[in-house]
């Protein structure tokens, strides 16, 4: 098969990475470095240690369930060094320690992850949800896995199916999340690369009755009627990232403009709530954009 534009070798999972460094706005499996060994001696600024600095920007909900939005940082640093991937998370990051060998077919993933969650610390547009006061912060701690299948279509494309499983352990929500997702990553040329995931969320009782819970308190407070919530399948979703190197090459690092467009869909009790409900909407979408460099 002719493969116009692409490079004789291509990293597939960590262009895929590269790609999306800048914005990590929503659930998605960005993986480490992985040559396709076709005989070729050329390098890129992916061979060995490299890092990947972004800043941008998503217009998102104010908080899960909201239907107002608001435009929030989103600051990454993705890489690999020392063998050890650093792959972005939605306000957090994952480390996998299983590099993938040259012209392997299928790769695995393994290491721990973390992420920030800010819902409803801040941002609430809503002056209903404003009544039921500020929510602390959550630090979520566990562990990735995954898999990933190369040299599907194109030569240079490829599929991970992973899953993330996360616990609080700041003492906000004290729950546990299980995120997992099914990605499509493929360059479209040389300077030009997309990655289309499918992603879910399973949040279990403490998560569910720390967000989306309206005691008789909060009920007299805001108006809303009482809900007790309960754990489940919370949400479901697609996003799709692209992103394109100023100088029209995305393996030898420098500049790179990206671009995010997603959409989740709320169920169970998060779609349930009177936050969502009767102030919000389960229709949850994100926008944004970003700048990266690779050195």
């Amino acid at each position: 098969m002719e493969r116009t534009g692409v490079p004789t070798i291509m990293h597939a999972k960590t262009l895929r990475a590269a790609a999306l460094a800048a914005l990590a706005a929503a659930a998605t499996t960005a993986t480490p470095a992985r040559a396709q060994n076709d005989g070729s001696q050329a390098e890129t600024v992916f061979d060995g240690n490299y890092l990947t600095v972004g800043a941008g920007a998503v217009y998102s909900p104010s908080y899960e369930g909201s239907d107002d939005y608001v435009l929030y940082p989103a600051p990454v640093v993705q890489g690999n060094l020392l063998g050890v991937a650093i792959t972005p998370r939605p306000g957090g990051v994952a480390l996998d320690f299983i590099p993938d060998p040259k012209g392997a077919k299928v790769g695995f993933s393994l290491g721990p992850t973390a992420r920030v969650r800010a819902n409803r610390t801040g941002h609430i547009k809503d002056p209903v949800v404003k009544r039921l006061g500020k929510l602390d912060t959550a630090i979520e701690v566990g562990a990735n896995a995954g898999i990933t299948f190369y040299d599907l279509l194109t030569g240079y494309d490829s599929v991970t199916v992973s899953s993330d499983v996360r616990w609080d352990v700041a003492g906000a929500h004290k729950g546990m999340i299980v995120a997992p997702s099914v990605s499509y990553f493929t360059p479209l040329s040389k300077g030009a690369a997309v990655n289309l995931s499918l992603t879910a969320e399973h949040a279990d009782d403490d998560y569910a009755n720390y967000y989306f819970t309206v005691s008789p308190a909060g009920s007299v407070a805001s108006g809303l009627p009482a809900f007790q919530a309960k754990g489940g399948w919370k949400n479901v979703g697609a996003n799709l990232f692209a992103g394109v190197d100023l100088d029209g090459d995305l393996t030898n690092g420098g500049l790179a403009v990206f671009g995010i467009a997603g959409y989740n869909r709320l169920l169970g009790d998060a779609k349930r709530t009177p936050l969502t409900s009767i102030r919000g909407s389960r229709d949850q979408w994100v926008i944004g954009g970003g700048l990266g460099f690779t050195f």
